[in-house]
């Protein structure tokens, strides 16, 4: 897969999960890890929505959890592929250690209750609770036979198909699709000619 370098992280999964997987990418020379440091997972946490913006409170320790999550996600995206059991201990430990805490609230322009759930603080378990929470879901549910892993061979990127067909073979025309079909183009007119 070739892929500009701008440090930017990739969004083309459908899903946080899988996107979350895709912060590291490619192979040999052209791998890539989005989580370099603790600050670099806040910043991917930022661009997925799952922290505000002013953001600031970064604990240490933070980068090192991301990827052990990161690579027990992928263990487990291989079980349901394969059907091989996979180990959802540390997923397990960050559902409930970094639990959301939820409160009724009045909410004046309603005028009525709501109930908001908050981030329960700034520790590893409760920057990482969502990514948790979205891949016990998609393992679990019925679009976990959606799941797909890029038919590129140098692409290792995941996303979940949401194409009407389900018929989807690449993470994205721009980065594999069009290159696939440029290849095999040549291949077809190499072995004609």
């Amino acid at each position: 897969m070739t892929e500009p370098r701008s440090g930017q992280p990739l969004f083309l999964a459908n899903h946080l999960a899988l996107d979350f997987v895709n912060s590291a990418y490619g192979v040999g020379d052209e791998y890539q890890d989005f989580f370099t440091d603790d600050a670099s997972v806040v910043s991917w946490l930022k661009s997925a929505e799952r922290l505000p913006g002013d953001f600031s409170n970064v604990p240490p320790g933070l980068a090192r959890q991301a990827r052990a999550v990161r690579e027990a996600a992928i263990q487990m995206l291989d079980a349901c592929q394969t059907g091989k059991p996979g180990n959802p201990e540390l997923i397990n430990q960050l559902l409930d250690k970094g639990q959301p805490v939820r409160r009724l609230e009045w909410v004046a322009e309603l005028p009525g209750f709501r109930v908001t759930e908050y981030r329960r603080d700034s520790s590893i378990d409760a920057l990482l609770e969502p990514v948790a929470t979205a891949l016990a879901l998609l393992l679990s549910g019925d679009e976990r036979k959606y799941i797909r892993q890029c038919e590129a061979h140098d692409c290792t990127l995941w996303f979940l198909d949401t194409t009407k067909s389900h018929r989807r073979r690449w993470c994205s025309m721009a980065l594999c699709g069009n290159r696939m079909k440029v290849a095999a183009f040549r291949a077809r007119k190499h072995q004609t000619g």
